[in-house]
């Protein structure tokens, strides 16, 4: 059993450096432009700077346990919402096309709702532990475990940043279905978020532009966003083998972020067909090696729900940043881990997979109640055992 985990374990670290190698790769490809100039090497020396952050950050996660991600959840998600506020504050955060989402510090950006996808999860898998003997309640189950989402979904509306904001709230879906939330009360939440949707998209101008471009696409390609033809020009050009890397041309000021939200465009041309899948499938192996790992941890503990989570979303991220570049989806700034510029997510996508495998560990506690079950150790069942049953 340890061999095979441990063999499990390289091979989760093997394939996230396969992808963090891809990844250096495609970034300064993707940053030459038409007239290249020395930028493309700040480009490249920025990522290196941060995947170095990211590194050790990862390493130091990876060696933290569980019932300390559990304990902190609540201060480390104070800290997301201050960050939220303070970023939202004239003078303090920085504002780039309409949006103000960012702290520069001299070349440096930093996005707090990167950290967000992180403490989001691990805070309602942790009021997901505290509260299990209520989760099945009508009322009493849904605020207790919604709160942090009411919290901090409306702060990241505000920058506005529509995008991040359903995708935190994803997150957050993944860890209530995995932790045995009522059917009805995700049903009362979609009723609930729907027409609020419906309501800030039909009100904001550019995000209607952007649902009625993307149908554009599939109906009149005349009228499609000028990004979404770029995107799938670029992908199409490479064919089965790619032109070589660093040979693309679409890149050349044609494609619109390059070397950000629309890397896997680049990924296309470059490396053709043949590459683009090879990082499907490298995340694919990934997310199943992550899964086996999770696999041994008991269903109803703070580790597997957080874990799942993180992980899944990390999956689900890669999916929407494809489906956007294949016209699958909306245009929305999802940029793709590990592959794409930025220095925010880069570093919490580095450590997100080191708190996977810090989560997935071994632990004396959790092999205990795997095995004896949610007994206590005078042999009675707790209320908040006996509903952690029920639910699993």
């Amino acid at each position: 059993m340890q061999a095979a985990e441990h063999s499990e374990r390289t091979l989760f670290v093997a394939l996230s450096a396969i992808l963090v190698g891809v990844g250096v790769l495609m970034v300064h490809s993707a940053s030459i432009t038409a007239r290249p100039t020395e930028f493309e090497q700040v480009y490249l020396s920025r990522h290196l700077v941060f995947l170095g952050l990211g590194l050790a950050a990862a390493l130091i996660a990876a060696q933290i346990p569980g019932s300390v991600w559990q304990r902190w959840a609540p201060w480390l998600f104070v800290a997301t919402v201050v960050l939220l506020m303070l970023v939202l504050v004239p003078g303090i955060g920085t504002r780039v096309k309409g949006a103000q989402r960012w702290f520069r510090i001299g070349p440096i950006s930093v996005q707090p709702s990167e950290i967000a996808k992180v403490t989001l999860p691990i805070l309602v898998a942790a009021l997901v532990q505290m509260h299990r003997a209520r989760l099945m309640s009508f009322w009493r189950g849904i605020l207790p475990v919604t709160w942090p989402v009411l919290v901090l979904v409306p702060l990241v509306i505000l920058q506005p940043d529509m995008g991040t904001s359903l995708f935190l709230l994803l997150s957050a879906t993944i860890v209530l279905a995995v932790g045995g939330w009522p059917v009805r009360n995700f049903l009362l939440g979609a009723a609930a978020t729907l027409p609020a949707l419906v309501y800030l998209v039909v009100n904001k101008p550019y995000q209607l532009r952007r649902v009625t471009g993307f149908l554009s696409t599939w109906s009149d390609w005349n009228q499609a966003p000028y990004q979404l033809r770029q995107s799938l020009l670029t992908l199409g050009s490479g064919g089965v083998w790619g032109v070589g890397p660093g040979k693309g041309y679409q890149k050349l000021s044609f494609l619109p972020e390059a070397n950000t939200d629309f890397v896997f465009a680049v990924v296309g041309e470059e490396l053709g067909f043949v590459g683009a899948a090879s990082v499907l499938l490298l995340w694919t192996g990934l997310y199943i090696c992550g899964l086996r790992l999770l696999s041994r941890l008991p269903r109803t503990s703070f580790e597997f729900h957080a874990g799942f989570a993180l992980l899944t979303q990390l999956i689900v991220q890669v999916i929407l940043n494809v489906g956007v570049v294949t016209a699958m989806v909306p245009p929305k700034g999802i940029p793709h881990p590990l592959l794409s510029y930025g220095g925010s997510n880069l570093v919490m996508t580095l450590v997100t997979l080191g708190m996977v495998l810090g989560l997935t560990r071994s632990r004396p506690h959790l092999a205990l109640s795997e095995t004896s079950g949610p007994e206590s150790r005078d042999g009675a069942v707790g209320p908040d055992e006996a509903a952690g049953r029920i639910a699993a």
